[in-house]
């Protein structure tokens, strides 16, 4: 090889370093390195009419190894001295080193004096060198080194004997079999091989020493006794000997390479093949889930308590953060996984992959866009649900106790306003009773608020479909029934007092004016106290202060309130000084009112002892309102640095991804280090979640201290992952595309220049029209006839470009173009897609007419092949891929058992059908 490289040169002088030890280490390889290196010089040295007798002593004048150089490398060598001395000989030898460094072999601690004092581990190690600069390093096999592509050839023509296992040039050799199957896998009529057995390596060895220097003209270099009495045959003399057996066949190359162009394009498929499967299989099992979800989050059926709506919130969250971001990422790479395949058919020029019906990309997007449209008002509907809940239960208690303050008022008051007590009463009993019962009409008028009260909370409760509506009914219709029957019993009494009055002349004042003064006293310590009672509900600190402001003028009110209390009590005192007085039989009661003294201090006391409660109350609810602007701010404060980060990271990558600075390498390295980055800002966002949470528990509905809520930041962050996965994938494949093709870092730049120059929404995308645009101004030109594309434009072609630009152009030619960049009729052309089709355009690919031909080659230019031509040229398993694929031969030649591969070449592109 002309380019013979310094790193191959490393590669396969690399056992040199290691001679002195293996040496060292069992001399037995010494022998076994002597006779194959002997037999393998004298294999070239016989054709000059020369042979070496002992290897260390026949080359120290330098004469027979300059011989050997010249012979092996078919090149002259400088005129060698004649002389018999010593200084002779050493120029000689290093007129020989010399011309193998010339070579680009480097020489490790080989001198000539050693040489010329025949130093027999130096002149070994010569030997070696020589062999493996001009036997083995030109063996190449699949791109791979000289040892490498050596043993890849052995295991390849042994891989059909199941009792070969090649893994190395020692001990894999020990029981001749390999020797054996090399033979037979080129020259199956020289050995039986169903004969051989695996127990008598001797057998193997000698014979396959012997066919091989009989009949393909290899020489004996090895004996059978020294292998199979060695643990461990030397890999120097192995390799040489096998090196022979490669060059004798190498006749049998071109069908080799023909069979590997085979395997190469059936890998592809089969890799095609089994990305398209996991395809099918991930979009089934979202769509799958998607199903499952959406009813699900479209179901709105409310629950009747708080802690049954709760819990669906908690399951909402459950599902937010452990059930959808897997399925999140999972779209991601299905999206990912579907535009890989879709460059990687491109590349081995395939057809473009189809899904199923109903599992396109743009399926699972609509799909998703419905999953997401169900989901978006679903939060903000159980939020709403626990609001109403919420109201409704504060409702429901305050009817209850409006309720009960009434039924217990209201208790007896119909048995009292049917007594007939004033057909047997006195004068001043009767004049009693009439302003008793003016005093109740006053206390009834007093309740007919509470009464629109209660009423007015039942119909808010019905409006609000509360679960309990049937009992609220009912108990309010019995208070307002009852409350119409106290009314009618009241004005019958009244109407029954006034005509009893004419008869009646005085009444007792005092006791009508402590009457008058104790209902609405009495009253407005039932109101305080019903009040103080009342349960309450804020969400803001300014609610609560309101609340408090409020309490704390009711209690200014109390001084006066215990004036009017000490002057109703002082009434009754002067009522009772004129009895005691003047011995005026009132049986102890007053006429005109059942409000007691003793109830009146009772409830004065009750009042006393319900405001400091209700100073605890409004304390804890304020501690509570501060506590939760406490986790407004902490919100807040990290919802306004984390919502601009996403933002301007979002705007970072769009840049990154239409900027070009650099290789493709270093853009991809730029995109996983700023993708690391991104990620290790996740404790972030998962700290905000923790925050958010506890604002949920807290139940607070609002944020005056930022704009973003915790939807607009999972959002955000998601479109942030995909869209950095997105923009990696996009460079993986275009270099895996400039790699396939061919293109140069120059010729992506101008394709990025050229694309960005049109992208002027910035979007990734080309229109129709862009995308025609771009194309003009690359050169390419496009008219209703297809032309071939040099990538220069002369002058006709330029005057054509500029006709083309006033929109005179091919719509067939531009047509069949977009159904290349857009199978999918987007009506958009992404970068990768243009990459594609301007690489596909300038670079070489496979094609079924190559393919055809290196089966012609293996079927030996019949038009058909059969399957055993199949199993011994190919790998089992491509083998039995194309067995099962090939349809029978039917041509005028046909013999049984004959296999199409032309038909099978022609599927492989898409031109028919598999």
């Amino acid at each position: 090889m002309d380019h013979y490289d310094s790193q191959q040169t490393n590669d396969y002088m690399q056992p040199e370093e290691d001679w002195d030890r293996d040496l060292l280490l069992d001399p037995a390889w010494e022998k076994q390195q002597r006779k194959t290196f002997t037999a393998w010089c004298n294999s070239h040295l016989r054709k000059a009419g020369t042979q070496i007798e002992n290897i260390e002593e026949d080359f120290r004048d330098g004469l027979k190894l300059m011989l050997l150089l010249e012979v092996i490398s078919g090149e002259r060598l400088a005129k060698p001295e004649r002389g018999k001395m010593r200084v002779h000989k050493i120029s000689n030898v290093n007129k020989a080193l010399d011309f193998i460094a010339s070579k680009g072999v480097k020489l490790v601690s080989i001198g000539a004096e050693e040489i010329v004092d025949g130093n027999v581990k130096m002149t070994l190690g010569m030997i070696w060198t020589i062999i493996l600069r001009f036997a083995i390093q030109d063996i190449s096999v699949e791109e791979t080194s000289a040892k490498e592509g050596l043993l890849l050839w052995c295991q390849r023509k042994t891989a059909p004997y199941k009792n070969v296992n090649i893994q190395n040039f020692h001990i894999s050799w020990k029981d001749g079999l390999g020797f054996c199957a090399l033979i037979h896998r080129h020259r199956p009529e020289l050995i039986d091989y169903g004969k051989l057995r695996k127990d008598d390596p001797l057998t193997n060895l000698n014979t396959a020493f012997d066919v091989a220097e009989k009949y393909l003209d290899i020489p004996k270099m090895l004996d059978a006794e020294d292998i199979v009495g060695t643990a461990r045959p030397d890999e120097k003399a192995i390799m040489t000997y096998v090196s022979s057996f490669y060059h004798a066949f190498s006749g049998a190359q071109k069908a080799e390479t023909a069979a590997n162009r085979i395997c190469k394009v059936l890998a592809v498929n089969q890799e095609n093949e089994q990305l398209m499967e996991d395809y099918e299989k991930l979009a089934s099992d979202l769509l799958e889930w998607i199903r499952r979800t959406i009813p699900w989050l479209e179901n709105r059926v409310p629950e009747n308590t708080m802690h049954a709506m709760q819990q669906k919130l908690e399951d909402f969250r459950d599902y937010r953060r452990l059930h959808k971001p897997p399925k999140v990422q999972e779209k991601c790479q299905l999206e990912i996984n579907f535009n890989t395949l879709q460059t990687k058919l491109r590349l081995s020029n395939r057809p473009a992959f189809m899904p199923s019906e109903g599992r396109m990309v743009s399926d699972i997007n609509n799909a998703w866009g419905c999953l997401e449209q169900a989901e978006k008002g679903y939060e903000e509907w159980l939020l709403n649900e626990i609001r109403r809940l919420e109201r409704l239960d504060h409702l429901a208690e305050k009817f209850r106790q409006k309720a009960s303050i009434h039924e217990a008022w209201t208790d007896g008051k119909e048995a009292m306003l049917r007594q007939k007590d004033y057909e047997t009463a006195t004068l001043s009993e009767i004049k009693a009773l009439l302003k008793k019962h003016e005093a109740f009409e006053s206390d009834l008028a007093a309740h007919q608020d509470r009464v629109e009260q209660i009423a007015a909370i039942a119909q808010e409760l019905n409006e609000l479909d509360y679960y309990d509506s049937p009992s609220v009914n009912a108990r309010c219709q019995k208070i307002c029934d009852q409350w119409d029957n106290l009314g009618a019993l009241t004005q019958k009494r009244r109407e029954a007092l006034e005509r009893t009055e004419k008869l009646l002349e005085t009444i007792d004042q005092l006791y009508l004016e402590y009457a008058k003064r104790a209902a609405p006293f009495n009253n407005w310590m039932e109101g305080a106290m019903e009040d103080l009672q009342d349960t309450f509900i804020v969400h803001t600190i300014e609610e609560i202060q309101g609340l408090t402001t409020a309490h704390e003028q009711f209690k200014a009110t109390l001084p006066d309130a215990d004036k009017e209390r000490l002057a109703i009590l002082g009434i009754h005192n002067e009522v009772s000084k004129i009895v005691q007085t003047y011995h005026v039989n009132m049986a102890g009661t007053n006429p005109y009112t059942t409000i007691t003294p003793q109830e009146i201090n009772g409830k004065w006391d009750h009042v006393r002892q319900l405001v400091p409660r209700r100073d605890q109350a409004l304390t804890e609810e304020h501690a509570r309102q501060q506590h939760n602007e406490r986790l407004r701010k902490q919100f807040g404060a990290q919802a306004n640095v984390i919502g601009p980060w996403i933002q301007t990271k979002m705007e970072e990558i769009g840049r990154i991804s239409i900027e070009m600075h650099g290789t493709l390498e270093d853009q991809l390295n730029h995109l996983r280090q700023y993708e690391k980055s991104i990620v290790n800002y996740k404790p972030k966002i998962d700290q905000l979640e923790g925050d958010h949470q506890l604002i949920q528990e807290a139940l607070i509905f609002d944020n005056k201290h930022t704009n973003y809520t915790m939807e607009h930041i999972r959002v955000g962050w998601e479109q942030l992952l995909t869209t950095i996965a997105r923009t990696i994938n996009e460079v993986e494949n275009q270099i895996l595309t400039r790699d396939a093709k061919g293109i140069s870092q120059e010729q992506m730049n101008e394709f990025r220049a050229s694309f960005n120059h049109f992208d002027r929404d910035h979007s990734g995308t080309l229109g129709p029209e862009e995308f025609k645009a771009c194309l003009i101004s690359l050169g390419y030109d496009i008219g209703n006839d297809p032309q071939k594309k040099t990538g220069m434009m002369d002058t006709d072609d330029f005057r054509a470009c500029l006709i083309s630009m006033g929109y005179n152009m091919g719509e067939a030619e531009f047509a069949r173009i977009m159904s290349i960049v857009d199978p999918n009729r987007l009506g958009v052309v992404t970068f990768q897609a243009f990459i594609d089709f301007m690489s596909r355009e300038t670079a070489d690919t496979d094609t079924a007419d190559q393919v055809m031909a290196s089966f012609k080659i293996l079927a030996g230019d019949k038009n058909y092949i059969t399957v055993d031509e199949l199993r011994r040229e190919l790998p089992p398993d491509q083998a039995e891929y194309c067995i099962a694929r090939m349809a029978p031969y039917t041509g005028p030649d046909a013999v049984p058992g004959a296999l199409d591969y032309m038909s099978f070449s022609t599927a492989l592109y898409g031109e028919s059908d598999l």
